[in-house]
């Protein structure tokens, strides 16, 4: 058998970022001196957020009040954007939105990446009565091995706040926009899928697109899913998880790979009863399929993550002689495959792999079904849509 190449996402990375850092090595090195433009890109944003922590800090006394006045117990996130901070701050913030746009893979934009959040609703209220704040980022590495997070205050003075034990103190935090980079990024790759379909699937409507279909869809039906508990740090916020389907066209010996956004599931320890629909079944062939969970984080190029999927699972598929002889077997090789090529970073704290669901049957329930790594549990019930 062929051997398959094991892809390295940082290096892809890296190569895709080469024109952006050659034409704006000055600005961006101009904005952050200490920024190494060949470090791993989460690394990168990393050093970003913290320059930015330090210069928000020194403008507290300016931006204090108009942050707060955007804030409430249901919105304690704000964008960090150029308008809201001094002019002096104003290209550098442009700068980091820019240049993390092109580290994670997304389309340029003037929408800031970027945003404040108020690490816990409890802190709204005494940062209002006169409190002072800290501002605040995640650190690099394995968030479990995290023992302090860095925090500034005006003055520019360090405070080292315990990472596991939510401060008294009011803490904003510097992070990238989690909500609107899953939203942009999962748009991306599921471009990148759609070039790769086969010709028969993408004369279908988009994903979920049932309006047209003369014939009923046969479907399955997210009912419910929990994320087990996992004691994450108090600084990284929300969990934005999303689905990869993974399975085999219908018509031609042909990987497909579809997106499934879960805005929803935020938090782990948690039931969420989404009854949304995660796959449909009309796009593989024998009506068999995976689910592999991910969760989003900030070392994530989301083109180079799109693309480097389809060159694992087609090389996978290229060393199958006759695919139907396995049959449905053949899909958890795809997978096992997707896995295995994930950087070791992404079982700590940079993207991550959740879990994953092997060989999901259509018309089959499933209750309260764990994952193969005891991650995740969900329930899926068959669904079949009748079109007017």
């Amino acid at each position: 058998m062929k051997k398959l190449t094991k892809f390295t996402l940082t290096a892809l990375a890296a190569m895709s970022l080469n024109s952006y850092a050659a034409d704006s090595d000055a600005q961006v090195k101009q904005a952050f001196p200490a920024l190494d433009v060949y470090n791993p890109a989460g690394y990168q944003v990393v050093d970003i957020k913290k320059q930015l922590a330090k210069q928000v800090a020194h403008q507290l006394p300016s931006i204090a009040t108009p942050v707060k006045a955007q804030m409430s117990q249901y919105r304690l996130q704000i964008p960090l954007s150029s308008e809201l901070v001094p002019a002096s701050l104003a290209p550098k913030i442009r700068t980091a939105n820019s240049y993390t746009r092109s580290l994670k893979g997304l389309s340029e934009s003037d929408e800031s990446i970027y945003q404040l959040r108020l690490a816990d609703s409890a802190m709204l209220s005494t940062w209002q009565q006169g409190e002072p704040v800290l501002v605040a980022f995640a650190p690099k590495g394995d968030d479990k091995n995290w023992v302090h997070v860095e925090a500034y205050d005006q003055h520019g003075n360090v405070h080292l706040l315990d990472a596991k034990k939510m401060p008294q103190q009011p803490v904003l935090i510097v992070e990238i926009d989690s909500q609107k980079s899953l939203k942009e990024g999962l748009a991306v790759m599921q471009r990148e899928f759609n070039k790769h379909r086969p010709v028969s699937l993408s004369k279908h409507k988009p994903f979920f697109d049932t309006q047209s279909d003369a014939e009923p869809i046969s479907t399955s039906v997210l009912n419910r899913i929990r994320l087990n508990d996992d004691e994450e740090p108090w600084i990284s916020g929300a969990a934005e998880v999303y689905g990869v389907v993974t399975g085999v066209s219908p018509s031609r010996d042909e990987p497909v790979l579809d997106i499934v956004d879960m805005p929803y599931l935020d938090h782990d320890g948690r039931d969420y009863t989404p009854n949304q629909i995660i796959i449909h079944w009309e796009r593989y062939r024998w009506q068999a399929a995976d689910l592999l969970l991910m969760e989003q984080d900030d070392n994530t190029n989301y083109k180079t993550l799109a693309t480097t999927f389809l060159d694992i699972v087609t090389q996978v598929m290229r060393t199958i002689p006759d695919p139907n002889v396995q049959g449905y077997a053949i899909i958890p090789q795809l997978t096992n495959q997707l896995i295995k090529a994930m950087p070791d970073s992404w079982f700590t704290n940079d993207d991550d792999y959740v879990d994953v669901f092997y060989t999901l049957f259509e018309g089959q329930q499933y209750t309260g079904y764990m994952g193969a790594s005891g991650n995740a549990k969900i329930s899926l019930s068959p669904l079949t849509i009748n079109p007017r």
